[in-house]
């Protein structure tokens, strides 16, 4: 029987079969053997083929070919790949101005990674309600700089709006991926879309100003009447790896564009004359802070030109 992969915990895997049946499957034995640089073989959107092993218990036999994925590096394996998920239509990020304050760096790293397996991303600015006049006006001002560059950006609160049309048109007939920190209100707005789900939330610490973590693991749920989402733990760091060092800027949409004029076809848009992307930097068409990422992550060990 074939199905989707909907919720992992390690060593059992709930697969949605024929029917809309969910089946508790645990993994083929001998694809532990089989040499992974992913720390997790089956993940949350995996397409896969199950059987009978016995009485009542079901395996996972097969994987199929993921159209893409989407990975972070491994939290206690430095050199190996965790996967978020997999075969989806699009990425949302849920940022916050403050409590807890998302950076600029994290949110631009999520797009480069998105963008590097060719995935949609929107941003979702979530907590108007309790923003100051100071920090509305930083937010206007994070939404021009992604506009720009061509990123869809929505803002709202998931506690106090009534209605979420612009995320529901996003959303409709597509799986999406929800990622942010711990505390952005990613379950929360969920729940507002469709309250069956009651994914459990959790108030954001006073004296950490961070959010506590509420999703323990990666889970697919089906909003009524308008698609598939999988709702993510919260992400504290991401590493963008698997990128050559002279593509990453590839990933950057405006220094995209630019790329073909720069003097020297490698140029890494740091120390060569005549690099176009320098250039723009200075007239203010590619943003200080997009260029501070970019430096951070070409040089992720030692951060020579952060």
């Amino acid at each position: 029987m074939n199905g989707t992969v909907i919720k992992t915990t390690g060593s059992f895997y709930w697969i949605r079969g024929e029917g809309e049946k969910i089946f508790k499957c645990r993994l083929r034995g001998n694809f532990r053997l089989r040499e992974y640089k992913f720390t997790n073989p089956v993940v949350v959107g995996d397409n896969v083929e199950i059987a009978k092993s016995g009485k009542d218990d079901w395996i996972i036999q097969e994987i199929e070919k993921r159209k893409n994925y989407i990975v972070r590096r491994s939290i206690k394996l430095s050199k190996q790949i965790h996967i978020i998920a997999s075969n989806i239509d699009q990425a949302v990020l849920m940022a916050t101005i403050s409590r807890p304050k998302t950076y600029l760096e994290f949110i631009d790293r999520y797009l480069v990674t998105a963008e590097a397996y060719h995935i949609p991303s929107i941003i979702i600015f979530n907590k108007t309600d309790i923003y100051s006049d100071e920090e509305l006006a930083e937010l206007d001002s994070y939404i021009e700089l992604y506009s720009d560059i061509g990123y869809d950006c929505i803002k709202l609160s998931a506690l106090k709006d009534d209605s979420f049309e612009k995320v529901r048109e996003m959303m409709r007939d597509k799986i999406t991926l929800f990622s942010g920190y711990s505390g952005v209100g990613k379950s929360t707005l969920l729940n507002r879309l469709d309250s069956s789900l009651n994914i459990k939330t959790s108030d954001v610490s006073e004296a950490s100003k961070s959010g506590k973590h509420t999703t323990t693991f990666a889970e697919m749920h089906e909003v009524k009447d308008l698609g598939m989402v999988i709702d993510t733990p919260g992400i504290k760091g991401l590493g963008v790896i698997d990128i050559p060092k002279e593509e990453i800027s590839h990933y950057f949409p405006e220094m995209l564009k630019l790329i073909s004029d720069c003097k020297f076809h490698n140029c890494t848009h740091i120390e060569e004359p005549n690099c176009a992307i320098k250039s723009a930097l200075e007239e203010g068409k590619i943003s200080i802070s997009r260029y501070s990422s970019y430096l951070s992550i070409f040089d992720e060990e030692r951060e020579k030109y952060r």
